[in-house]
């Protein structure tokens, strides 16, 4: 359910935007193995969502503002670790 109007900059100009609360998330994890035998493992998690006001894509969806951080983890061979009793 959305609530209120809220000013954003998209593209540049001062917009409203129209939160919107997702009713159903999936999360998953990316996993990446580099060739110094690190594996990294990350993740997008939305922070907040704005359906802008009056914008559409060229197919005539609306466009979408979208707040959001990255999670990341990463596991390294022990001869990349820093020893830690320095």
């Amino acid at each position: 359910m959305a609530y209120g109007k809220e000013k954003i900059n998209f593209g540049g100009q001062p917009v409203e935007g129209t939160p919107i609360e997702p009713v159903q998330s999936q999360e998953y994890w990316n996993k990446y193995v580099l060739d110094d035998g690190s594996e990294l493992k990350i993740k997008l998690v939305i922070k907040k969502v704005l359906r802008v006001d009056g914008q559409y894509d060229p197919e005539g969806n609306p466009l979408y503002f979208v707040q959001s951080t990255n999670i990341l983890t990463v596991k390294s061979p022990e001869e990349l670790r820093k020893d830690k009793t320095c």
